[in-house]
């Protein structure tokens, strides 16, 4: 494909694109919606018979705001929660420790206990409604706390349905909210998979997350490259650990963003369902269709929101939202337009929630399968992103794996020149962003932001007092002992961590335990 446009990940999109853009063999290419190599999507039907998940995520202050959010957006008409934690319960921490001060509440919910757990999802039918968790080193133990809350509802573990993010590689490379080294973080992933196939079969066991490397300003073809590898890593642990692929495969689950630059990112979404298909097949012998597939979250740009004239920011949360839907993502949260500027308000977090809604009942989205299939322009688009993007895969494990990649830095210095790239582009004028270097205002209209209560620290402080004055401390300190051991063994530690919260250990507590015993990485070790 030749012509004056380069596409995000610097591929050239022809003025006009004709047939000699797509190369022979599309038909094998494509196959049928629902069939290997999933190009179509992963289902036969798609949205015809139903829409995908409208899952708004959203958390803030404590866990009683947070619910009262999540009632208000069911209210509304969303299908799934998507819970956003706090800094100090990403990190493993509870909010009366020193290092929290100042983060409690901020970023999302300040979950310490089984006790908060509960308020959270108070009055909210668990086994009705599918939760995502957007939470990754303690991902297993915010996990436990859900799976306590709908067993006091009445719920069993095998009707609830949902996902934890659970992506720690991603962590290492562009995030940074990592606990634990990698090796045993990775025992924890693996040990969460064992855990969920015999107590929670329907649960998405990871969420391998591609979105928040694009965040840090990785391309569309680095996104899915870096994703892939991750997961590549993800399930050669688990095989390693005596997991069979077919068993545990059908649980995984992506997170990908969804830009503005809509045709790239529909080329970029049937890529990655192809590759992954391919690679778990020929790769990892899966012979279950279900192993094979690609299934994936998509939330719309949060690093394209811009603060300067927000309201256009709906605009953009529609196009990002559409290019998700046509390139067949599973479920779709779409961001609030103030979101550049603080936690989002209700009425904008409604409005985010509506743009879904126009998108699934007013447009005929959900009339057909796959409506760019055949396209010159889209099924070129989508052979050239498949090919760099392998090619980018294959220079990850030219290093040996993904974790000996992201030990020497590679994805990493990878995305840094992307976004330094992106960054000159926007300083230049090269690249537009309206109400940011054109199409500029001088006076901007006043916005009053949502703001959390400074209070909430001293709150949350006063709740953990109450709740270690009033539990049993000796079987408090006997579990977390059994804790400390599986983690020195071999036994899986998700059983004692369990226990261990039942009986009103907090997060930290619980993180703390695994850190006795499998310390804290700090970014200057070699893995």
């Amino acid at each position: 494909m030749t012509g004056a446009y380069r596409s995000e990940s610097g591929i050239e999109l022809p003025t006009a694109a004709g047939p000699d853009d797509v190369r022979a063999g599309l038909e094998a290419r494509l196959g049928a919606p629902g069939e290997y190599p999933f190009t179509r999507g992963v289902y036969p039907t798609m949205y015809t018979s139903r829409p995908w998940t409208m899952r708004q995520y959203a958390g803030f202050g404590t866990a009683r705001e947070s619910n009262a959010r999540y009632h208000q957006l069911l209210a509304a008409g969303g299908h799934g929660l998507s819970v956003a934690f706090d800094l100090p319960t990403q990190m493993g921490y509870d909010s009366d420790e020193p290092i929290a001060h100042g983060e409690v509440g901020k970023v999302g919910v300040a979950i310490d206990s089984i006790d908060d757990m509960r308020t959270l999802f108070d009055r909210i039918p668990l086994g009705e409604v599918s939760t995502s968790m957007t939470i990754n080193a303690p991902a297993a133990v915010l996990l436990l706390l859900y799976q306590l809350v709908a067993e006091e509802q009445g719920v069993p573990g095998a009707k609830l349905t949902g996902t934890i993010q659970n992506d720690v590689l991603k962590e290492y490379i562009a995030r940074g909210t990592y606990i634990f080294p990698p090796r045993p973080s990775l025992r924890l992933v693996a040990d969460t998979f064992g855990y969920c196939a015999s107590e929670l079969p329907r649960w998405n066991t990871i969420s391998i997350s591609g979105y928040h490397m694009a965040e840090a300003g990785a391309t569309p073809v680095q996104e899915i490259a870096f994703t892939l590898a991750n997961g590549i890593e993800y399930v050669q642990t688990a095989i390693e650990a005596g997991l069979a692929v077919d068993d545990f495969a059908p649980r995984l689950s992506f997170f990908f963003v969804a830009r503005t630059t809509l045709l790239e990112e529909v080329a970029k979404f049937r890529a990655a369902r192809r590759i992954w298909a391919r690679i778990m097949r020929e790769r990892f012998g899966a012979t279950n269709p279900k192993a094979q597939m690609l299934r994936f979250h998509t939330q719309t740009a949060g690093v394209q929101l811009t603060a300067q004239q927000p309201e256009v920011n709906l605009v953009r949360v529609a196009v990002q939202g559409l290019g998700a839907v046509l390139g067949g993502t599973q479920s779709l949260h779409t961001n609030s337009y103030d979101e550049a500027i603080a936690l989002p308000t209700e009425k904008a977090a409604r409005l985010a929630l509506r743009t879904q809604q126009v998108l699934a009942y007013e447009t005929d989205l959900t009339g057909t399968v796959d409506p760019f299939a055949g396209s010159y322009l889209v099924e070129g688009l989508t052979d050239e992103v498949e090919d760099a993007a392998v090619a980018l895969i294959d220079k990850v494990f030219e290093h040996g794996s993904a974790v000996a990649a992201i030990e020497a830095g590679f994805q990493k210095q990878q995305i840094e020149l992307s976004a330094y790239e992106v960054a000159q582009q926007i300083e230049s004028g090269e690249r537009t962003v309206v109400g940011v270097n054109r199409f500029t205002t001088d006076d901007d209209e006043p916005y009053e932001p949502l703001r959390v209560d400074p209070t909430i620290g001293a709150e949350q402080e006063k709740r953990l007092a109450a709740l270690r004055a009033d539990r049993d401390a000796p079987a408090v300190r006997a579990a977390l002992g059994a804790v400390r051991a599986a983690a020195a063994g071999t036994d899986n530690v998700l059983p004692p961590m369990r226990a261990a919260l039942a009986a009103r250990a907090t997060v930290g507590e619980v993180c703390h335990a695994l850190r006795d015993v499998w310390g804290t990485y700090r970014p200057t070790e070699q893995f």
